[in-house]
């Protein structure tokens, strides 16, 4: 079976023949400019229009044609004839005796089409077989002529001055307007906006939009990225400087103890080699944090660093300064010993504040329920002072220009941080009282009468023991000498009986059985442990012999002889 149109009797002419290009009608436009088989004289053709400007009329077929149906011959037979062919050629095509048609090789014909009314070019359609004139031969000649059985690519239309390629290179074919002095205004969105709803073609006639400068902001726009790009790197090298000088390099530090200007530095409780090196260097005492830890690391006793208000000077080197703060000539703080009672407190902090004598207490008094007591530390009857016992005994940066009332808070904020440590609320039922009010009341107490830490848990057990209601030594009685002294402000040790036993006053604990309304003094932590952990002994009695040596008894009889030797070594004296 000889190929599909290729000779005599093949197949007739189909839509889908390869000769035609992609398998349709529309493939006939391939072989535009192609050279006929009739005659071997080579035939122009006006290009066809594209899919996208077909008109009304033009979308019956395949490029404006009808498609064919064919006889009993197997000859096509069509229902109009073509366009700009006459009555006659359509019927010499139908019998295969037009030129146009199938001749004997089995080579179809090229058949004229109309005239495109849009063709930019003004072709017009030449009647097969007109005077037309040769190009093939000549040096314009175009398209060359072809390998018979070669199909020849589509022509493309003629040069077009601003092709359709979807991008717009923009007014400098490319160049970016920041180099090109270009503007991103409002006119030029408007223009390109309206440039495009009116398409190509518009395009074409109006020609393009004028230049604007293009060096007009490029010296302007080269500075700035100049600019940029070297402060940028001059950036990158001064941060690369500092990071290797923090990681590799000294730190900073002064020479030197000092330029001689005094400066009063407060240290926060609590507070580490870091912290301390911070408020240094914003006092202007140290050039560096690092410095100064590095120091105080350096320094065999930097760790005892504690908190309170140095007394430093300006332009320290680190390791002169962590060696003055080591020292006591640096120290300002205000030290509250344990065991010390209100009415000394309000004293001093008058005096450190350099504020009339009395200020103080006077704060105390008046405004004792603002400064944070606990619930618990609230209204007791026949109080001499509210806030004795919340005066805890520790260091405190107490300098000139504070107020009384923020020294007083921050000493009771210390005694129930501490109290709230060592479990005042939850050991008082244990021990028999009726709340942490009487804890630190029996606290107070030891410490008074106390010397020791071993003392202190000798002392608890005394104070627990003469409690107890139906004790045989003194049947709930304390006798005390310590709140007769308390409540007349007064620190005696010999103490006659008889005086003591007539001054009714319930701090009196030899006029009053129990314990005193509250503290009489503010308990140090060793006097509090002592009485949360009381010795089981059975002591009941205890002298002081010497003022720094306390001896305990368990009967009267036993205390009596410790009474008369006590008489003889004075007697001696």
């Amino acid at each position: 079976m000889t190929e599909y149109g290729r000779g005599p009797g093949s197949e007739p002419w189909h839509p889908e023949d390869p000769l035609y290009g992609d398998g349709g009608w529309g493939g006939r436009q391939t072989h535009v400019g192609q050279q006929s088989a009739y005659g071997g004289q080579p035939q122009q053709y006006p290009q066809q229009p594209q899919y996208g400007d077909w008109s009304q009329e033009q979308q019956a077929g395949y490029g404006g044609q009808q498609y064919p149906y064919y006889d009993g011959q197997d000859r096509p037979q069509y229902d109009q004839q073509f366009p700009g062919q006459t009555q006659q050629q359509y019927q010499q095509y139908q019998d295969g005796q037009y030129q146009g048609g199938w001749d004997a090789t089995g080579t179809h014909g090229q058949v004229p089409y109309a005239a495109d009314p849009g063709d930019p070019y003004g072709q017009s359609p030449t009647a097969y077989g007109g005077e037309q004139p040769d190009f093939y031969g000549t040096d314009d000649a175009y398209p060359p002529p072809m390998p018979p059985g070669r199909r020849r690519p589509e022509p493309q239309p003629g040069p077009d001055p601003d092709p359709e390629t979807g991008w717009d290179p923009g007014e400098d074919q490319g160049e970016h307007a920041f180099f090109n002095g270009g503007e991103d205004d409002g006119d030029d969105e408007d223009e390109d906006e309206s440039e495009s709803r009116r398409g190509r073609g518009d395009r074409r006639g109006k020609g393009r939009k004028p230049v604007k400068s293009k060096k007009r902001r490029t010296g302007c726009a080269c500075m700035v990225v100049v600019l940029v790009f070297g402060g940028g790197l001059g950036g990158v090298g001064y941060f690369g400087y500092k990071f290797y000088q923090n990681r590799f390099g000294p730190a900073p530090d002064y020479a030197g103890s000092g330029n001689g200007e005094t400066v009063v530095v407060e240290i926060p409780k609590g507070a580490g080699g870091y912290v301390i090196g911070q408020k240094l260097k914003e006092a202007g005492v140290v050039e560096s944090v690092d410095a100064f830890v590095s120091a105080q690391q350096a320094n065999p006793d930097g760790k005892s660093l504690q908190d309170g208000v140095y007394t430093l000077q300006k332009h320290m080197s680190a390791a002169s300064a962590v060696e003055l703060m080591l020292s006591p000539k640096s120290r300002s703080n205000l030290i509250i010993a344990e065991g010390t009672r209100n009415v000394a407190v309000y004293a001093m902090i008058d005096k450190r504040l350099k504020v009339p004598a009395g200020t103080t207490a006077k704060v105390a008094k008046d405004g004792y329920k603002s400064l944070g007591l606990p619930a618990w530390a609230l209204n007791h009857p026949n109080l001499h002072d509210p806030l004795e016992g919340f005066l805890f005994p520790s260091s405190y940066a107490v300098t000139k220009g504070q107020k009384p009332q923020a020294v007083l808070k921050s000493m009771v904020d210390r005694a129930k941080e501490k109290y709230a440590e060592l479990g005042l609320e939850k050991r008082a039922q244990s021990l028999g009282l009726d709340g942490p009010w009487q804890l630190l009341t029996v606290a107070s107490l030891v410490q008074a009468e106390g010397r020791s830490h071993e003392d202190f848990e000798k002392m608890a057990e005394v104070v627990y023991n003469r409690l107890k209601p139906g004790n045989p030594e003194t049947y709930g009685a304390l006798e005390f000498d310590s709140t007769y002294n308390y409540v007349k402000n007064q620190s005696k040790l010999d103490l006659t009986i008889a005086e003591v036993r007539k001054y009714n006053n319930p701090y009196n604990t030899y006029h009053d059985k129990g314990l005193p309304p509250g503290p009489i003094d503010n308990p140090g932590e060793e006097a509090i442990q002592g009485a949360l952990n009381p010795t089981h002994d059975g002591w009941y009695y205890f002298i002081s012999m010497d003022g720094t040596t306390t001896r305990f008894t368990k009967t009267y009889a036993d205390h009596e002889k410790l009474v008369e030797e006590w008489t003889a070594s004075r007697n001696k004296n």
